[in-house]
Formats: structure tokens, C-alpha cells, sequence
């Protein structure tokens, strides 16, 4: 081998190892580049690592400062809870679910005197056993054992119920014992000693309070029996005097003294009435009444006063409405009195309308009924419509103050109508007129007048004549409603003209008319050849009734008229005329005359005032009366006379009615038979009539006494085979 082939061998090696060099110099450069670049990263592990345990330890360190500030606070906060219930009076423990004390306030430790064996760590039943044997609890007759086994039947119910317990030291404390859903229980002492006498105090002042109201009852009662019983003489002498021959100075004296008795009656019935409703002691007395009819009587007694003043008094009942429900028709009455006669006595010119609607209801159901007295009179100020319903308030202004009153009926009436469930209104425009309506829940009787109801359907036209306005609004509208066609007009020299013009089938007109009234219309129309039915309305039918036309007429109707009356007076048109039916009617001319006995009259009354009114009250009537002074006389005289009916008074020496009546009663078991008895009593208190019907007495008079009261029952019990009482009075008046 040449010598160039060597070195160009050796330069090629040289060359191949340079390159394995590099090669390697590059491998090694790149493992030493990755092996700082792992390097670098475990450099920032062990940093994060690092990072992350120091941030444990902070935060081990935060949560160990934290809990130690919570400790701090739990420790703070135990110290006050327990410094407050140290210091509140009432007792506070707590046991846990095995019934042990965990820890009490000294209140409640104190409570049972504290015993050094009722602390913490004790059982409750030891705590029971410590405070009996020590005597600490007053467990009256129960036995020791008893008691210890009733308060831990208690302790170990589900809601154990508040326990009062009395101390040795006349103390008493109510435990109140919790059970918390772990078993735990909670339990409350507090002194109630200062309650007990609180309640004990109030037991007596109450006590003391319900004597008071019974003497207070008993003397308003008393009270109202000591002024009824001369009232009763002053009114009747007063009625008796008024019939007789007085001159006009002494007419207006009786006048005077009788109005003056009764005012003085109607303010003793309103005091009476506000104190039995204040006490809450009025009772009501539902039964079922004819509310219309009701309404016509209160009408009938106001009228004479309206027609003395110029105002008509008008009823307005609707047609279809029901007349018959169930209420307390005394206290009804009662309400209505006062509003009408409240609107007569504040009416100068005009008229009171009392008006009756409400929603139709079926026999047995509730109807609304709605009660309205309108009134043409002097009207009520705005600002002093709800003060008139204060009590003794009336509306206080100049008009007013000249009308007497106690001011306590509206307040009354507002009372009652409100216990019946109902509500008391009133609308006014001063110099106006007022309207005060009521509304009451009442059940009916019986079902309202169907629509189809027709008197005669034969009548068809019907002519009223009527010179007020509002009532021949009235007499239309109800004429109307059935099915008539109705004409109307003011005065009788109208109606002949048209008469002659439409050839009414029925004519109604009023009795006194300027220029010619009802009956000589009556007259004429007869007298012009027409034959049509002629009904007269007057105020006063029982006079109205001797007037030498009655024949021309076909019915005389009091006014205002009663829907019944009305439909009955129409439906009996079609029937033949009554007089001309009755004319040659011989029936029982051949007969021999009987002479029946007088009714006997038994009245026991120990007044000696009371006696002469009575007596004199029925001097017309044909009865032969007979009078007790006591109720021991009125027993004795009961089966020597054997009366027919027996008046009785209440209060009487030595027997009282209500004993005498039990007596007469007993009799009557023995005899058979029954005579109606009558109470006359002054008293008025709410529950005397319950007690007087519970002796066995049928009827109650008030005193003052009134003639038409002790003639119906008197009729009333009248037997047909005995001579009629009123035969004697209708001789005198013919």
C-alpha cells in the first residue's frame, strides 16, 4: 500500500471519527438539554409542592386561630345565656334523656327552698322523693306516694300539661316541662302566687259585681212594680174620666195628666229596656206572627194622633209578599212604635208611609225583609244622622229641642233590631224628611200571594177616589198589580164625571172628602141608575158604619187598609149584596127566647186603687165580677164562685199570684177543667213573664192596664152558651 493510500486510509478514518464526535458531542448536548429541561421542571414541582404545603399550614394555622376565636365566643356566649337565666325570676332546668338534672338556675332551685338534694346530677324522681319527705309541696289529702306517682305519669307523657303546685309557704308555682326531640327535657317554674291572688281578687270584685246587678235588677224591678202600680191608677182614672161629662177645662186637664202618665211610662220602659240590653239579659221570643197585620194594629192605635196633627198615616205592604213569620212580634212591635211614632211627632204637615218589601220566600225559608218609614217632617241635619242612634241623643238644634223624648229609643231599637240579626238605617234631607228602615232575617210561614192571584176576574176597571196624592199612588199601584185598570182622581164631582166616561166596575174612594164624601157618592151613583160595587175606606170604620148610606156601599174598610181585607172585600163581590141577602131573613123568629147566665169574673188584686179602675174599666160589660184582696181569698173564692176566667194579680200578701195560681192549678187536677188565668202585674224585668207562665198562668197584662186588653181576653174566653160580656156595652153605645 502506497503511502498516499495510507494517509488518504488515515484521513478518512480521521474524518469518520470526527464525525462520530460531532455525533456524539450532539447526542450528549441534547440528553444535557433534556436533563435541564427535567430538571427545571422538578425544580418547579418541588417549588409548587413546596408552595402548596405552606399554604396548608397557613390555613392550618388560620382554621386553628378561628376555632380558638369560636371557642372564645361558644365560651362568652355560654357565660351570658347562663348569666341571663341566673338572672331572670322564672326557674329554668335541664335534664337529660335519662331524666337526670344537667343544670338549673338558682331561681328554679330556690324554689324548692333550696334542698341541697335537688342539684344537678339528680334524678327527677329523687327530686320528687326529696320535696315530699321535706314537706316542700302542699299535696293536699293525696298520699305522698300518690302524688310522687301522678306528677311522674305526667313527666313521662309525650306533651306533659302545665302543672300548678302550692308550697309549703302558701306559694304557687306552675311548672311548664318541654320535651326536646333527643329525650332532653326543658323545664319552667314561675311564681304565680301573685296571678292566684290577682284571680282571686277578680272572683271577688266579680262576685261583688254580679250583687250589685242583682240589687241593681231588683231595684229597677222593684222600681218599675212601686210606679207601675199607682201609674196604673192614674192612667185608668184618667181613661175613666175621659168618659165622662167634661167640660173643655177638664177635658184638657184628664188629656194632660193621661199624656203625662204615659210619657212618664215610655221613659221607665226605655231605661228598663237599655239596662236588660246593656246586661245582656233580654231574651227574644220568636213565634209566628202576621207581620201585616201587626203593622195595621200599631197603625190603628197611632191614628187618632196622626189625624189630631193632619198627617196620614199609609202602609204600603207588598202584594206578593208573605204576611206570616217567626220573630219576637212584641219586640218588633216595639221597634216600629217608636220609629213611627218618632215620624209623626217630628211630621207638622204631610204624611208617614211605612213601607214593607223583601225578596219573596217559600214557606219555611228566610226571607230579607226590608221595613221603611217615610216621613214629610222636619229632617235630620247630616252631621248629626249616626248621633241620633248615641244614647239620650236627639238631633240638637232649635226644631228638635221642642219635642220631648228620653233620646234612648232610636238607640234601643237599633239594639234589638241588630240581636234579631238585622240592621238599622236612616236617610234624611233637612226640611225634607226623614227615612228610617230596618232589615230583618225572618222565616215565613207561609208562602207569598201568587202573581195569577185574581179577587174576581170579572173586575177589570176600578176607580179610585182618593184627595191625597201619595195614597191614591198607592191604591193604584196596588189595584194594578191585580190586573185591574185603574182611573184615579181627588174628589167625588171628578169621579161622577168619570163614571159616566169609563163605566168602572168597581169604585174605592175615601170617606171624608172636601165637598161630598165617600157615602154620598155612594148615594149618587145609586141615585144615577149605575150599579157598580162601591168600597169606602175610612180611618175610623166603626162610625163610618152608622151612616145612614152603609146600604149604598158594599164594604167599609179601615184605612189604611190590610192587603187581606182587601182581597177578601174583592173576592166577596161576586157573592150576593150582604144586606139585600140578610133582608127577610126569618131563621129563628119562632123560637122560644133562652136567658143564659152572665160570665163570672174572678180579680184578685190587693190595691185598693187597682180594684176601682178595674171594676170601672168593666162596668159596661155584662159579667158578674167578683174581687180577691189576696191570693189565699182569690184560692177560697176560686171553688165558692167557680169563675169562668181569673185575673191575678202578682204581688199580693200572703199568698202571691204565682202560689195561688199553682194552688188553683192543683185544684183544677183533682176537678177537671180549666180556666184561663190572667197575670196583672207592675213587673216588667226581663224573665218575669218565663216565671209567671211557668206557675201556670195563660196570658200577662203590664200594668198600667189597658180596657181593650181585659175586654178581649174577657171575650175570648167568653163559652157561646153564656150571655155575650159586650152585649151590655153595644146597648149603652146604641
Amino acid at each position: 500500500m502506497s503511502l498516499a493510500n495510507k494517509l488518504a486510509e488515515e484521513r478518512r478514518a480521521r474524518l469518520a471519527a470526527e464525525r462520530l464526535l460531532e455525533q456524539k458531542q450532539a447526542e450528549l448536548h441534547a440528553a444535557n438539554r433534556k436533563l435541564g429541561l427535567h430538571a427545571r421542571a422538578l425544580s418547579h414541582e418541588i417549588t409548587e409542592t413546596r408552595a402548596e404545603v405552606q399554604t396548608v399550614r397557613n390555613e392550618n394555622q388560620r382554621v386553628k386561630s378561628d376555632l380558638s376565636v369560636a371557642y372564645q365566643k361558644i365560651e362568652i356566649a355560654e357565660r351570658r345565656l347562663w348569666h341571663s337565666i341566673q338572672t331572670i325570676e322564672d326557674g329554668f332546668a335541664f335534664f337529660d334523656a335519662d331524666s337526670r338534672m344537667i343544670a338549673a338556675n338558682d331561681a328554679w332551685l330556690a324554689a324548692f327552698d333550696g334542698v341541697e338534694a335537688v342539684r344537678p346530677g339528680a334524678s327527677y324522681i329523687e327530686i320528687l322523693q326529696v320535696i315530699t319527705e321535706e314537706g316542700i309541696v302542699n299535696i293536699g289529702d293525696m298520699s305522698p306516694h300518690a302524688w310522687r306517682e301522678r306528677m311522674l305519669d305526667r313527666w313521662q307523657g309525650p306533651a306533659p300539661e302545665p302543672e300548678v303546685i302550692r308550697l309549703w309557704n302558701g306559694h304557687y308555682i306552675r311548672l311548664t316541662d318541654r320535651r326536646g326531640a333527643g329525650g332532653d327535657m326543658v323545664s319552667l317554674v314561675q311564681n304565680i302566687t301573685a296571678t292566684i291572688r290577682y284571680e282571686k281578687e277578680l272572683k271577688e270584685a266579680r262576685r261583688r259585681a254580679e250583687a250589685a246587678n242583682r240589687a241593681k235588677s231588683a231595684f229597677l224591678a222593684n222600681m218599675s212594680h212601686e210606679i207601675r202600680t199607682p201609674m196604673n191608677g192614674v192612667v185608668g182614672m184618667a181613661d175613666l174620666l175621659m168618659e165622662g161629662s167634661l167640660d173643655d177645662e177638664q177635658q184638657l186637664y184628664v188629656n194632660t195628666i193621661k199624656h203625662s202618665a204615659e210619657a212618664l211610662l215610655v221613659i221607665i220602659n226605655d231605661v228598663l229596656d237599655y239596662s236588660r240590653i246593656e246586661a245582656d239579659r233580654l231574651v227574644l221570643h220568636p213565634e209566628p206572627f202576621d207581620l201585616e197585620r201587626c203593622i195595621h194594629e200599631l197603625v190603628t192605635l197611632m191614628q187618632a194622633h196622626a189625624r189630631d196633627r193632619g198627617i196620614d198615616l199609609l202602609v204600603d205592604y207588598d202584594l206578593f209578599l208573605p204576611t206570616r213569620f217567626i220573630g219576637d212580634p212584641g219586640r218588633i212591635r216595639q221597634i216600629l212604635t217608636n220609629l213611627v211614632g218618632n215620624a209623626v211627632k217630628f211630621t207638622e204637615a204631610g204624611h208617614v208611609m211605612i213601607r214593607v218589601t223583601g225578596m219573596q220566600a217559600s214557606e219555611g225559608a228566610e226571607a230579607d225583609i226590608r221595613v221603611t218609614i217615610e216621613d214629610t217632617g222636619i229632617g235630620i241635619p247630616p252631621d248629626k244622622l249616626d248621633h241620633i242612634f248615641g244614647e239620650f241623643n236627639q238631633a240638637d238644634d232649635a226644631q228638635s229641642r221642642k219635642f220631648e223624648g228620653s233620646g234612648l229609643g232610636l238607640a234601643i231599637s237599633r239594639k234589638l233590631v241588630r240581636l234579631m240579626g238585622g240592621d238599622l238605617w236612616v236617610e234624611s234631607e233637612q226640611g225634607r224628611g226623614s227615612t228610617f228602615g230596618l232589615s230583618l232575617p225572618l222565616p215565613s210561614v207561609e208562602a207569598g200571594m201568587s202573581e195569577e192571584t185574581r179577587p174576581d176576574p170579572a173586575l177589570t176597571r176600578a176607580l179610585v177616589v182618593e184627595p191625597h196624592d201619595t195614597c191614591r199612588a198607592l191604591l193604584e199601584r196596588q189595584l194594578g198589580a191585580l190586573g185591574m185598570r185603574v182611573t184615579t182622581c181627588a174628589d167625588a164631582c171628578a169621579a161622577l164625571d168619570l163614571v159616566a166616561a169609563n163605566a168602572p166596575d168597581l169604585v174605592i174612594c175615601d170617606h171624608h172628602m172636601p165637598g161630598m164624601d165617600g157615602f154620598e157618592l155612594a148615594t149618587a151613583l145609586r141615585a144615577g141608575g149605575y150599579a157598580m160595587h162601591v168600597i169606602v175606606l175610612s180611618s175610623n170604620s166603626g162610625s163610618a158604619a152608622q151612616d145612614p148610606a152603609y146600604g149604598d156601599v158594599r164594604a167599609v174598610l179601615q184605612k189604611p187598609v190590610v192587603r187581606r181585607d182587601l182581597i177578601t172585600a174583592l173576592a166577596a163581590l161576586s157573592a150576593p149584596d150582604p144586606v139585600i141577602a140578610s133582608a127577610g131573613d126569618g131563621c129563628g123568629m119562632d123560637r122560644a127566647p133562652v136567658t143564659p147566665r152572665a160570665m163570672r169574673v174572678l180579680a184578685a188584686e190587693d190595691n185598693k186603687t187597682n180594684r176601682l179602675v178595674f171594676s170601672k174599666m168593666v162596668q159596661t160589660l155584662d159579667i158578674d165580677l167578683t174581687f180577691a184582696e189576696n191570693g189565699r181569698e182569690a184560692v177560697a173564692l176560686f171553688q165558692s164562685v167557680v169563675p169562668d176566667i181569673v185575673f191575678m194579680d202578682i204581688s199580693m200578701p200572703e199568698m202571691d199570684g204565682k202560689d195561688a195560681t199553682r194552688a188553683i192549678r192543683m185544684i183544677e187536677a183533682n176537678t177537671g177543667g180549666h180556666v184561663p188565668i190572667v197575670a196583672m202585674t207592675a213587673h216588667a224585668m226581663s224573665g218575669d213573664d218565663a216565671d209567671i207562665f211557668a206557675a201556670g198562668l195563660d196570658h200577662y197584662l203590664p200594668k198600667p192596664l189597658k180596657r181593650a186588653a181585659i175586654v178581649e181576653h174577657i171575650t175570648a174566653a167568653a163559652d157561646p152558651a153564656l150571655r155575650p160580656p159586650e152585649r151590655a156595652a153595644a146597648q149603652v153605645a146604641g
